[in-house]
């Protein structure tokens, strides 16, 4: 399931989006400040950021400079109406820029549209001769199929979907397993390893010292 990051101080707004959000499929994570929104990115890997500007503790601009290496799209979501507002966030890296008030109608198309941008929704995903149809729940390499456990699919498609973006154990345990992480890596490491060894991954889902793995994709 998709995973958003709302990142709105003010409470109403916030828990209106939430709600739309969730009732369009979305799974949705609020915090009410810029500093909030660094620990949580600092816990859990996301697939989308809606951004207010104006924030307590650190504004989004400020934000956007922790966001931007970790290859996560951003909507800012503010006030601020002025083209040179608009155009500094565009250049800070954020993916599109939605003034208040706006219509929850138009804020999902938006969503949709950037998600669809970076294949966040997309129903077969490829990597090589790989093939995963997320609707069959099958993967395949060069035409076979190749019989994976629902861990290791969900594994797989968890890579595929952040590839080249260092994912934390405890981010893994979290988005695969549903659970709070207890800091025993054997779970994740073993089932790492088998599913990388069945779809022939080995040399492409790389272990990152301390924290991790990171699905390497030279060609992006």
């Amino acid at each position: 399931m998709v995973k958003i990051l709302v990142v709105e101080d003010e409470k109403a707004i916030s828990g209106l989006i939430e709600m739309n959000l969730r009732k369009a499929g979305y799974q949705t994570d609020c915090v009410y400040d810029g500093a909030a929104a660094v620990e949580a990115l600092d816990g859990r890997v996301y697939d989308l950021i809606l951004l207010d500007v104006m924030l307590p503790k650190a504004d989004g601009f400020e934000l956007m400079e922790y966001i931007a290496p970790l290859g996560i799209p951003v909507i800012f979501l503010t006030a601020k109406t002025s083209v040179a507002d608009r155009v500094k966030g565009l250049r800070l890296g954020a993916d599109d820029y939605l003034t208040k008030p706006f219509e929850v109608i138009e804020l999902l198309a938006r969503v949709e549209t950037v998600l669809r941008r970076y294949h966040k929704t997309e129903t077969v995903l490829t990597l090589d001769d790989l093939v995963i149809d997320t609707v069959s729940r099958t993967v395949k390499r060069g035409g076979q199929e190749i019989s994976l456990t629902k861990k290791e699919y969900d594994l797989l498609l968890l890579f595929v979907r952040n590839k080249n973006i260092a994912l934390y154990r405890e981010t893994i345990y979290e988005r695969v397993w549903g659970g709070t992480y207890m800091g025993d890596s054997r779970t994740v490491d073993l089932h790492v390893q088998r599913m990388r060894k069945k779809v022939g991954l080995e040399q492409r889902i790389v272990t990152i010292y301390k924290v991790g793995y990171r699905l390497e994709d030279r060609n992006t």
